[in-house]
């Protein structure tokens, strides 16, 4: 799998190679490659690069293989208390850089399908998945799919993605808590995650039964 090459309008800032993506990830998929033009989004037009430690921000709206890309891409992690989720299950993401107080929100244009770029990968796909392709079907799958993601690698971020510069609260760094013994499994917890009821303390599974 080549690496991504940079486009006209992808020369601001220099983005770490696709490869680095299949890697962390293990595999090539259209999802990754999304992901990876979100990140690339929102890091040019943030004018940013790569964070170092905690001064680029990724809200994702998603939990696919898409925000793989994004941790690689901008350096956000959950460790780091900079990568946030949202359950929304939408192809959005928001970055931030800290420095600079400046905000981008990265939507998928609802005009891109990948049913579009490539109409049986969805069969193979389900085929592969439930068991029943040959051997064939398989390599199929797997040449159509690296295929789909260098199509959409090739793709202008602007003609992927709305980008829209937003003023937005930024999130608060991430703060060390100490941890306490759960009153009914014994386990220990994150202070802030744990609940007191009756001057006792229980974690989240355990209150709730």
């Amino acid at each position: 799998m080549d690496d991504k090459k940079l486009g006209e309008n992808d020369c601001a800032v220099m983005m770490k190679p696709f490869s680095d993506v299949t890697k962390f990830h293990g595999h090539v998929c259209p999802g990754s490659a999304i992901g990876y033009k979100a990140a690339e989004a929102g890091l040019n037009e943030l004018k940013s690069h790569c964070s170092q430690d905690d001064e680029i921000v990724a809200i994702v709206e998603n939990n696919s293989c898409a925000v793989d890309a994004v941790q690689v891409l901008t350096g956000c992690t959950f460790g780091k208390g900079n990568l946030l989720f949202k359950d929304h299950g939408k192809q959005v993401y928001t970055f931030i850089n800290r420095t600079t107080n400046e905000g981008v929100r990265v939507s998928l244009n609802d005009s891109f399908n990948v049913d579009i770029l490539a109409p049986q990968l969805e069969k193979l796909r389900g085929a592969v998945n439930s068991g029943i392709a040959t051997d064939l079907e398989k390599e199929d799958l797997k040449k159509m799919t690296g295929e789909v993601s260098q199509e959409i690698l090739a793709i202008p971020y602007d003609k992927l993605f709305h980008s829209e510069h937003v003023e937005i609260d930024i999130p608060k760094k991430a703060s060390n808590f100490k941890n306490v013994k759960c009153s009914k499994c014994g386990e220990m917890v994150s202070e802030h995650r744990a609940i007191k009821m009756e001057g006792k303390i229980s974690c989240i599974p355990c209150f709730k039964g």
